[in-house]
């Protein structure tokens, strides 16, 4: 196979990481002005993936004061005999915890990257969703703001999962008090986390 068959084959395969924004005052300010917003950019899968304040340091930016030099990574690899691109994230802020689902990152700890993950720092959630594909060298990135607060929906979700698998059918005639538990009920969902600093710069 020629090499312009292989890149177009590699380009049609390539992995998506959707990374989804949301900050609850992205709207009188200008955090994402340095990002690709709507728009697929190609990254070396050896060249680690950096998210923070810095632009020297970091591939993407966020032009947020609170925001630390570097705040995060994540490292493309393969396991052995296959060809999916899966993820590691990395906290690299020095100041605070980052969250991930309903686990919480030190200074230098690592995890494998879910296929969806709710990412918590400071104010800012992060939705990334794993597009999956067979490219061995490149991935691709996609940045999207959202209007609401990811852990919105991912709470909804987990509430009606939970639910429905931990109550019993209740026939209509009969009354029971646990159906009146609400989405933003505290024992479920994603909740705010005390190790989260409300400064993270």
């Amino acid at each position: 196979m020629n090499v312009s068959m292989t890149m177009e084959t590699e380009e049609d395969l390539l992995t998506c990481l959707q990374i989804k924004l949301y900050h609850p005052q992205q709207s009188c300010n200008d955090f994402y002005d340095r990002l690709p917003l709507g728009t697929r950019r190609r990254h070396a899968a050896d060249d680690p993936l950096r998210l923070g304040r810095d632009d020297q340091a970091c591939a993407y930016v966020l032009l947020d004061p609170r925001v630390s030099r570097k705040q995060l990574a994540l490292y493309a690899y393969h396991i052995p005999q296959s060809s999916e691109m899966l993820f590691i994230i990395q906290n690299l802020s020095q100041r605070g915890k980052l969250s991930v689902n309903t686990s919480a990152l030190g200074y230098l700890e690592r995890m494998d990257l879910p296929d969806k993950a709710l990412i918590r720092f400071g104010e800012y959630e992060i939705l990334i969703i794993r597009e999956s594909g067979e490219a061995m060298a490149n991935f691709e990135v996609e940045f999207e703001v959202l209007a609401v607060p990811p852990s919105r929906e991912t709470s909804t979700s987990l509430w009606k999962e939970q639910t429905s698998m931990s109550l019993p059918p209740v026939m209509e005639t009969c009354s029971d008090s646990r159906i009146s538990l609400s989405p933003k009920d505290s024992s479920f969902g994603p909740q705010e986390s005390d190790e989260t600093l409300p400064c993270y710069s």
